[in-house]
């Protein structure tokens, strides 16, 4: 039995531009990823009650960094570079991607990618390359379909059916998870801790397998 993390302890460490300046593999990671407009920063400080902890911009697409955030000495969260809004040109914009692609592939202690969809318009063009990127490393992915605020209980139900259903349909199910998130209301934050409890702290069988040496998202 693992004891309950605190994601209010969580503290900014380190930010990198690509993965060879990443920090040293020690312990497990959990990285969010997300168009420039999905509220990732917005759910990443809801989740640790620190509106000040990931930048909240007006300007979509200004995070061009891999930033590090220590909630323990070995559990860390970490935002990855908005992408889809940011008025830079076309090479730095395949530069990122590049980026993102080599962080998935790449950094072993991943254990799961939480991507973040605005509920309205889910499953876009970057939304299908993550989770491309992501289930060809054979690493589990958790949904978060947010701003669920901006619509009704009953189309916010729906719109989750719709893509459980899109998931299932590409046979990724067994990889990929969906929930319903408002940073606004906090639905579904409980839900949340609860999915990287399950990644962050996982139990002593699953350590062995890890270091057994099993793939990432097992």
């Amino acid at each position: 039995m693992t004891s309950a993390i605190n994601f209010h302890k969580a503290k900014f460490i380190h930010s990198a531009p690509s993965i060879r300046e990443c920090p040293p593999e020690d312990g497990i990671e959990v990285a969010f990823a997300g168009r420039s407009n999905a509220g990732k920063s917005s759910a990443i400080n809801t989740l640790t009650n620190n509106h000040k902890l990931a930048r909240v911009s007006k300007t979509p697409g200004r995070t061009q960094l891999i930033n590090f955030f220590e909630l323990t000495e070995t559990q860390r969260l970490v935002d990855l570079p908005g992408y889809g809004y940011a008025k830079v040109s076309r090479e730095q914009k395949e530069l990122w991607q590049r980026y993102l692609s080599e962080y998935l592939r790449e950094r072993q202690c991943l254990r799961g990618l939480v991507l973040l969809m605005d509920i309205r318009h889910p499953l876009q063009e970057f939304d299908t390359t993550m989770l491309n990127w992501a289930t060809k490393s054979n690493m589990a992915v958790h949904i978060l379909l947010t701003k669920a605020d901006k619509l009704s209980r009953g189309q916010a139900g729906s719109t989750l059916q719709a893509v459980n259903r899109e998931i299932k349909n590409a046979g990724l199910h067994q990889l990929v998870s969906v929930q319903i998130f408002s940073s606004l209301k906090n639905t579904g934050l409980d839900d949340l801790k609860a999915k990287l409890q399950s990644w962050l702290a996982p139990t002593d069988e699953s350590e062995t397998s890890v270091s057994d040496g099993e793939t990432k998202g097992e």
